[in-house]
């Protein structure tokens, strides 16, 4: 399996387990988080091949040749994601236990609209909840982020 641009062995042990299980508990990736278990809010978001999905409802066995992407490999070893660069930059998390799984979902959103409308932004985000109420500064951020793939200064900024 491809995780974070790293192959990485699937002992015959995990097969039958959730991507979920399989990243946090057998290679370490904390950062993608367990929230229902049941694929209604959110946190345990992650790209396969640059699509969010839900990883506590993906078995291990269903990843095949995908590539899976975590939080962790979002901007790579070396860059922050534009979507990494805009929830800093507007302190978007309260208590960010959901926060690895919003930006998961907003990133796959800019990976296929560079410039979201507000319908496309609640489309894409629908199934990530926040218990915090942090939405105005993710809607915020998901603008910012666009802008910096764009190549456009923060506002303010001359």
């Amino acid at each position: 399996m491809r995780v974070n641009q790293r192959t990485v062995d699937v002992p015959e042990a995990w097969t039958g387990a959730s991507l979920l299980s399989f990243l946090r508990d057998h290679l370490g990736l904390t950062g993608t988080k367990f929230g229902c278990g049941k694929g209604l809010c959110g946190a345990c978001t992650v790209h396969l091949d640059g699509t969010a999905v839900r990883s506590c409802l993906t078995p291990v066995s269903a990843v095949g040749d995908a590539a899976v992407t975590t939080i962790e490999g979002l901007g790579g070893e070396r860059a922050t994601h534009p979507v990494q660069r805009a929830w800093h930059e507007l302190a978007v998390p309260q208590c960010g236990y959901c926060q690895a799984g919003q930006m998961m979902s907003a990133a796959a959103l800019l990976t296929r609209d560079g410039a979201p409308s507000e319908e496309s932004i609640t489309q894409a985000m629908e199934g990530n909840l926040c218990r915090c109420g942090t939405y105005p500064r993710i809607r915020k951020a998901i603008h910012r982020a666009a802008a910096i793939e764009r190549g456009e200064a923060p506002q303010g900024a001359e």
